[in-house]
């Protein structure tokens, strides 16, 4: 949602007929993240309850790769906005394994995890959601992350002192 033209009006709307009509209720957006650095949607995203980002890795190739973001990325943009958040977001992670077009897209290996993990705790986010694929992809290659292996990197979360959930 954050690239439509007046995202940041809409949340300041969205957050004032919240307030007058259903105060107890909480605003969430579920965001790629490619677009966090543009002031008007940092600070829309600020007004917010749950402010969800997407992080799937901190390798860029990867990223551009599997998510494909449209226009220019620069992961090391996405990272510093992420912490300039000082906590007021939730990191949302999504763990596969398989192959497209012949290449590797396991994010579940230490390779992945490792620095991934050094970085979520630089960002320091209020909660860490970790998933894997729920539902049918178009691509038959792609794998569901194990529950094994998901386990393994909530213990790796859970040694840093990061609270997650993992779906």
């Amino acid at each position: 949602p954050t690239i439509h033209p007046q995202f940041a009006e809409i949340i300041e709307d969205t957050c004032v007929l919240r307030d007058k009509y259903f105060p107890e209720a909480k605003i969430s957006v579920l965001s790629n993240s490619t677009r966090i650095m543009h002031p008007s949607v940092f600070e829309a995203l600020c007004k917010v309850d749950n402010n969800i980002l997407k992080l799937d890795t901190v390798n860029e190739d990867y990223i551009k790769f599997v998510d494909s973001p449209t226009g220019h990325y620069d992961l090391q943009s996405v990272i510093k906005s992420m912490k300039a958040f000082n906590g007021h977001l939730m990191i949302q992670t999504m763990f596969m394994k398989g192959t497209v077009d012949g290449r590797s897209v396991d994010n579940t290996t230490d390779d992945f995890v490792l620095p991934w993990i050094k970085a979520v705790k630089e960002i320091g986010p209020s909660q860490v959601m970790i998933y894997t694929i729920d539902r049918e992809t178009p691509i038959q290659d792609l794998k569901k992350a194990t529950p094994g292996e998901l386990d393994r990197i909530a213990r790796l979360l859970q040694e840093e002192g990061l609270k997650y959930s993992v779906s």
